[in-house]
């Protein structure tokens, strides 16, 4: 008998050859969820013993392993700087940077954190473990490459130096402009303002080209077009620089920048609007350095500076500066402060925005979306003990009575309010339906003025007036107030002698270089006191007062800096004709 063939597997070998890979890449598997588990535990631990080495030193201590780093935080400090140093930025708000380190002590990290400081950043250093470090420097990976995302636009002295010598004119910058690249332009916008004094640069889209117009001494002049298709590489950037979103073209945005210089700090305010071709473009230069101005720098003369000079040392009561905007306001609420501010005075402003800041000055920004206001402000600053306090404009009737009631309980108030005259200030007052008995004894001095250009120091020369001209100023010098101390000044009005600029290589071609202000200063006394409490004040009434008590008007402080060569008699009527 056949035996058959015996088909059970051989109890040893139960696994065909086919089941073999599998079998290994599973135990591969094992092996690998295994080791990342134990990596997991070391990576753990080591992160405890760095947190306790950063207790036991004193630092804050982080773990970036899952941290989200912005661009705009990893980018304010180079890869190569921050591999030499050990360090990374994970966090930035504005000024304030978060570095992290594993080598706190190092010499290269001291000399960065010694770099930043030195930049006015304000910082705070974090203890971190070697493999979270890594995982942070792989952020430079995912940032674009441009100069330098800390800052924007990286101009140094060495960059100033090489745009000027380029221009002596505005029409040579037009010619230098249109030879940028485009990966260069923003940067030569900002370094030629910079160079041409402006205050603003508009960049606007039109329907065949870019128009780019510079504000230079407050006059808006247009310095180059340029092709339409530059447009969206050129708002890109900016919009980059400025830490704005790219993709937003039909709503507004703001947003800012500093620029370092090597003995100056410029802020630079980016504004954006959608227009019909596109969007208009705004960027506004604040240079620190013209928050220095003193008080003797305003231009006031005679008996304007004295009568200012004697109500701002008083120790309470309110001084009003009025005139539309960009006629200096804030410029000499600043002198002002300068002027008061020492150890043993308590100085708070309440400003929107805060244009610069203030050495041993408290300066608080209003956030009207955080219901933070200048009437909310204003009664939190009276909570601190301030002696002398700056509304940087009084807007409302809540806003005014909170400022009336400080001025008459101790404090120095100094503020701005939107008038065309020092005379209209009182009327304007009223109309917010203040209380009389309340205003007449709690307002020091009302200050009316205007900005003009000064005459080209270089280029100066005598200039014929023609006669309509002149009978136009013979007419205000002759009505100049005995009491005003300024009628010695003017020997024989008929024989005047007035100058302008021809145009040179210092100011581009202008004439104009600087600018200085022209004052009407109004002090309170018994007659305007009178008025205000009977409750119906005209802004003639009170410019024949003030005329009367020795007030020199705008228009003629500036026809006589016209006189002195400082200014020229068509900038005068220009900005403040009556």
């Amino acid at each position: 008998m056949t035996t058959p063939p015996n088909n059970t597997p051989d109890p040893i070998q139960t696994t065909d050859d086919s089941q073999r890979p599998r079998l290994h890449l599973a135990s591969e598997k094992v092996e690998a969820d295994f080791a990342h588990k134990m990596r997991e535990l070391q990576l753990a631990e080591e992160e405890k013993d760095i947190a306790a080495k950063a207790e036991a030193a004193g630092l804050p201590y982080i773990n970036l392993s899952t941290f989200a780093i912005l661009p705009e935080a990893i980018g304010s400090i180079s890869e190569d700087t921050a591999r030499a140093a050990k360090a990374v930025c994970f966090s930035r708000q504005d000024d304030d940077l978060r570095l992290a380190t594993t080598e706190p002590d190092s010499a290269s990290l001291s000399a960065l954190t010694a770099d930043l400081t030195r930049q006015a950043y304000r910082l705070t250093v974090y203890l971190v473990s070697p493999h979270s470090l890594e995982q942070a420097l792989r952020f430079y990976k995912a940032i674009p490459k441009i100069k330098k995302v800390a800052r924007g636009i990286a101009i140094t002295g060495t960059d100033l130096e090489r745009f000027q010598g380029q221009f002596k004119t505005l029409p040579e910058l037009t010619n230098q402009i249109r030879k940028v690249s485009v990966t260069d332009l923003v940067t030569f916008l900002v370094a030629s303002a910079i160079e041409s004094r402006a205050s603003d640069i508009h960049i606007e889209a039109e329907e065949k080209g870019i128009i780019v117009r510079y504000r230079i001494d407050g006059v808006l002049h247009e310095i180059v077009d340029l092709p339409i298709d530059v447009w969206k590489k050129l708002a890109s950037r900016i919009k980059l620089i400025a830490k704005l979103k790219i993709n937003i073209l039909d709503r507004p945005q703001d947003g800012s920048f500093t620029i370092q210089l090597d003995n100056d700090k410029i802020d630079v305010r980016v504004s954006t609007i959608p227009t019909n071709y596109g969007e208009s473009i705004v960027m506004r230069l604040l240079m620190s350095s013209a928050s220095a101005i003193t008080f003797d720098d305003l231009g006031l003369r005679g008996k304007a500076y004295a009568d200012l000079d004697r109500e701002i040392g008083k120790p309470n009561g309110m001084i009003i500066t009025t005139g539309p905007t960009g006629s200096g306001k804030t410029t000499t609420l600043y002198a002002v402060l300068n002027k008061l501010n020492n150890p043993e005075t308590k100085i708070i402003t309440l400003e929107d925005p805060i244009e610069y800041k203030l050495a041993g000055i408290n300066q608080s920004q209003i956030q009207t979306d955080k219901g933070y206001g200048f009437a909310v402000g204003l009664r939190s600053i009276l909570r601190q003990d301030p002696d002398i306090i700056m509304v940087g404009e009084i807007r409302d009737l809540e806003t005014a009575e909170t400022a009336i009631n400080a001025a008459l309980t101790g404090h120095l108030v100094v503020s701005t309010l939107h008038t065309n005259s020092a005379a209209a200030t009182i009327p304007r007052f009223l109309s917010m339906e203040v209380k009389p008995f309340l205003l007449a004894p709690a307002l020091n001095a009302m200050i009316g003025q205007r900005l003009v250009r000064k005459i080209c120091p270089d280029c100066k020369t005598d200039t014929e007036t023609d006669s309509r001209t002149m009978s136009e100023v013979i007419k205000a010098l002759s009505s100049l107030s005995p009491e005003s101390g300024e009628k010695s000044h003017i020997q024989d009005v008929n024989n005047l002698k007035f100058y302008q600029g021809a145009g040179c290589a210092a100011c581009q071609g202008l004439g104009y270089k600087g600018r200085i202000g022209i004052y009407e200063i109004m002090t309170m006394n018994k007659e305007i006191e009178n008025l205000i409490l009977a409750g119906q004040v005209s802004e003639y009434q009170m410019q024949d007062i003030g005329v009367k008590n020795g007030m020199v008007t705008m228009l003629q402080d500036g026809l006589l800096k016209a006189v002195d060569g400082i200014t020229t008699v068509d900038e005068v009527f220009r900005v403040a004709k009556e």
